[in-house]
């Protein structure tokens, strides 16, 4: 009479066993919610973008950071943009986008405009490697990122892309084009271009002032009238002192007086 007791009771033990690995908290088979993608802390560089399954390349400039505060900020190659951005597990979901105003060419607006088609609403990431993908959940959308090295003052190409006037920033002079850019050498030297003219000084860089010894030696090219204009306020700035201030990739260079000017970092092989 005792067999169908025992039989109960080892079905009972066995049931409550497997309730346990469902459901149980902190056993061994308790469900788990995955981790959050580990966006924040890193610089990303934005390689392409994917709107209705076009892929548009990205332009040289443009990039992306993620704040643990639970926003974004990044630059399109044109304009710098915000939004906000809540991670959960493998799903980003982004919200309320902000847009400086900067006109540019017509490529890099076309861009800028898929670019913020497609950092929107709900989307999955995936992380490999060094790479981050978000997509859309139609599969049709999506942005293509790349974790982002900091520039060292020195060997790096840097592009000149504003003007700065005590607390104001402001684009380089429309006309003036995109040759402007410098490099300071590890031999004691800054070359580059000045909007016309390709230049070289010496000069050297102590704590946060780089001193350049000019006037810069210059080519004798003539231009056209904002890429002289432009090459004049450069050709004045690049004679003296200037304090330097070094964001990851972009450079800020200004005189006494705070007239001075911005350059990003170029990426090896980009347009």
């Amino acid at each position: 009479m005792q067999k169908p007791r025992t039989l109960a009771a080892a079905a009972l033990v066995l049931l409550l066993a497997a309730c346990g690995t469902e459901g149980g908290d902190g056993g061994p088979g308790a469900a788990t919610a995955a981790p959050d993608l580990p966006v924040t802390g890193t610089h990303w560089t934005i390689e392409s973008v994917t709107v209705d399954g076009t892929r548009s390349a990205a332009p040289d400039g443009a990039r992306l950071d993620f704040a643990e505060t639970g926003r974004a900020k990044g630059d399109s190659g044109c304009n710098h943009f915000g939004a906000a951005v809540a991670v959960n597990g493998d799903t980003l979901t982004v919200s309320s986008h902000e847009v400086t105003a900067m006109g540019c060419p017509a490529d890099r607006e076309r861009f800028e405009s898929a670019l913020l088609k497609a950092f929107s609403g709900k989307l999955n990431g995936r992380l490999d490697g060094e790479d981050l993908t978000l997509t859309s959940a139609d599969g049709r959308g999506g942005v293509e990122l790349t974790r982002e090295p900091s520039a060292p003052l020195r060997g790096t190409t840097w592009k000149i892309d504003g003007l700065v006037s005590g607390t104001t920033a402001a684009s380089l002079p429309a006309g003036s084009g995109d040759k402007a850019r410098m490099v300071i050498g590890t031999d004691g030297r800054i070359t580059g271009n000045l909007g016309c003219n390709n230049f070289s000084a010496t000069a050297r860089a102590d704590g946060r002032t780089l001193t350049v010894e000019g006037p810069a030696a210059t080519t004798r090219m003539i231009c056209t009238s904002p890429q002289m204009s432009l090459e004049t306020k450069l050709y004045e700035l690049l004679d003296g002192p200037l304090t330097y201030r070094l964001d990851h990739r972009t450079l800020t260079l200004t005189d006494a007086s705070g007239e001075g000017f911005t350059a990003r970092a170029e990426t090896p092989g980009r347009a």
